[in-house]
C-alpha cells in the first residue's frame, strides 16, 4: 500500500515561486503531479521515473516548474517558479508501481495524495 501527503500550497502573487512537496510510504515506479482547477479536468502537470532522472512536463509549464525526488527522504517536490494566476488550482500527487503513464492518462495512476491548493494571484 502507497500513500501519498502533499504539503507547502499556499497564496502566492504572480511572478512568484512555490515548491510542493509530497512524502511517499511504499515502493514507486512513476511518481506526478496533477493539478485540477474549479470547473476544469485534472490535467497531468510533471511526471518522474522513480528510478532514475527522466522526467517529463505539461507545455504550459515546461521551463517554469520542475519534478524532483529525494530518495532518501522519500519525497517528491514539485518546484514552480513564475507562476500565473492560471496555475491557481488544486495539486495532487500520485504514483503508480508499474509504468510510466503518459500524463494525460492520470487514471492510470493507481494511488493519490488528498491534494494541496495553490492559489496564485494577480
Amino acid at each position: 500500500q502507497v500513500q501519498l501527503v502533499e504539503s507547502g500550497g499556499g497564496s502566492v502573487e504572480a511572478g512568484g515561486s512555490m515548491t510542493l512537496s509530497c512524502s511517499v510510504s511504499g515502493n514507486t515506479y512513476c511518481m506526478g503531479w496533477f493539478r485540477q482547477a474549479p470547473g476544469k479536468e485534472r490535467e497531468g502537470v510533471a511526471a518522474i521515473y522513480t528510478g532514475g532522472s527522466s522526467s517529463y512536463y505539461h507545455a504550459s509549464v515546461k521551463g517554469r516548474f520542475t519534478v524532483s525526488k529525494d530518495i532518501a527522504k522519500d519525497t517528491l517536490y514539485l518546484q514552480m517558479n513564475s507562476l500565473k494566476p492560471e496555475d491557481t488550482a488544486m495539486y495532487y500527487c500520485a504514483a503508480e508501481f508499474n509504468w510510466c503513464p503518459p500524463l494525460v492518462d492520470d487514471h492510470q495512476y493507481m494511488y493519490w495524495g488528498q491534494g494541496t491548493q495553490v492559489t496564485v494571484s494577480s
